[in-house]
């Protein structure tokens, strides 16, 4: 059995590589991945551009989901929280690069981040049926 996904009649068409709303099987595992950041495996240094940043991110994605059997195509739901709004863009055509076809539930958010130096942060929710 694989998700449904809802953009029903009546509410705009999404646009960017997203869903509606997703919903998952009964039998799915479920993962919820906390926001992660763009530090490197070092736990001090980053990408200084919102481009170096976003792709080390979705690295560190692909690796939580990999931990758990999962790949980006589990994903179900997706929230980008954004330190600058011009920075969408490039968010979505990476986001096109790393998903392809396929699609998630996804909020984007424009705020200020813990850290001066963060220009992304990705939390994610993925499910897999076995």
């Amino acid at each position: 059995m694989s998700n449904s996904y809802h953009n029903p009649p009546g509410l705009f068409p999404p646009y960017a590589n997203y869903a509606h709303a997703v919903e998952t099987p009964p039998n799915s595992r479920t993962l919820y991945v906390s926001g992660l950041n763009a530090f490197e495996a070092d736990g001090v240094s980053m990408p200084g551009s919102f481009e170096g940043q976003a792709h080390v991110v979705w690295d560190h994605l692909g690796l939580v989901l990999d931990a758990a059997g999962m790949t980006y195509s589990d994903l179900v739901s997706l929230r980008f929280y954004l330190a600058a709004t011009a920075d969408d863009p490039a968010n979505v055509e990476i986001l096109r690069s790393r998903l392809g076809t396929h699609v998630a539930a996804r909020t984007v958010i424009s705020c200020t981040l813990l850290e001066p130096e963060w220009l992304i942060e990705i939390e994610a929710v993925a499910a897999r049926v076995d």
